[in-house]
């Protein structure tokens, strides 16, 4: 890329809109991954008592373990839903800025 169109990208305003809610984007759900699962160590650690009841007479499981498959499954769902609107919304506008530049 040449210098010119890095220089055009630069100082287009649609970039610096699309960097600033690509990354708060990013920043909301890295947030919400860490809270799941810190959220989830806090609650083994300062609620054992909780974590390791049984789910129901004479089962074996407790009801840490839902909650962990819980976790797991709701940062997948969350992955997929930053990618899939990277490889949309943020593809077509960098795209589009891209595009721009070069005239």
């Amino acid at each position: 890329m040449s210098q010119q169109i890095s220089d055009n990208i630069a100082k287009d305003p649609r970039f610096l809109k699309f960097v600033a809610k690509r990354n708060t984007y990013g920043v909301i759900m890295t947030i919400l991954g860490a809270l799941a699962y810190y959220g989830f160590i806090l609650a083994v650690a300062f609620n054992p008592a909780f974590m390791a009841q049984k789910m129901g007479a004479g089962m074996v499981t407790s009801v840490g373990v839902p909650i962990g498959v819980g976790v797991i499954v709701f940062t997948i769902i969350i992955t997929w839903i930053y990618v899939r609107r990277a490889n949309t919304e943020f593809d077509d506008e960098a795209a589009e800025i891209l595009k721009g530049a070069h005239k």
